[in-house]
């Protein structure tokens, strides 16, 4: 696999993301627009235009719901044999771009937040520098992702 900016030699050890329930709000949106479009229905349900505006929340809310998704799908974390690599999807043509050289860290640790991380199979990821924090939160496979980084790191320093 190759990326935009990566680096000749450069490989790339694994890709993770975030976890899909921070697309939440999209699944939220999605679910009131529903219920908002339902209630004209009820209200007057021998109107035949009720059905129009119900089908039109309900596309305003599909819209959302994978305008929720696309942020989600397209923010990921490239972890190659030289770096770490964030790039956060701000809106559909605005993303940053943060790179952490691997043999800048000085530790990293994990932690599964509660009942719900646990269930959820999500949690937090802090790569500590000697210039600040990288804190990834809402992680899928905390565990594997952290055996992964420590790993990838250790590898990068001989």
């Amino acid at each position: 696999m190759t990326f935009d900016g990566q680096r000749e030699g450069e490989e790339v050890l694994f890709i993770f993301r975030r976890h899909i329930l921070t697309a939440k709000k999209g699944l939220f949106f999605l679910i009131i627009m529903s219920v908002l479009g339902i209630l004209p229905l009820i209200m007057w349900p021998g109107d035949s235009r009720m059905f129009w505006i119900f089908l039109g929340a309900f596309a305003i809310g599909v819209l959302g719901a994978l305008y929720s998704y696309i942020l989600w799908y397209f923010s990921i974390y490239i972890v190659t044999n030289e770096r770490i690599r964030q790039v956060v999807q701000k809106g559909l043509f605005r993303k940053t771009v943060v790179d952490l050289d691997l043999d800048k860290i000085q530790s990293i640790s994990m932690n599964v937040p509660g009942i719900f991380g646990g269930i959820f199979g999500y949690g937090t990821i802090v790569v500590q520098t000697g210039v600040g924090d990288l804190v990834i939160s809402m992680v899928s496979h905390p565990k594997k992702v952290h055996n992964k980084l420590q790993n990838a790191e250790r590898n990068s320093n001989g």
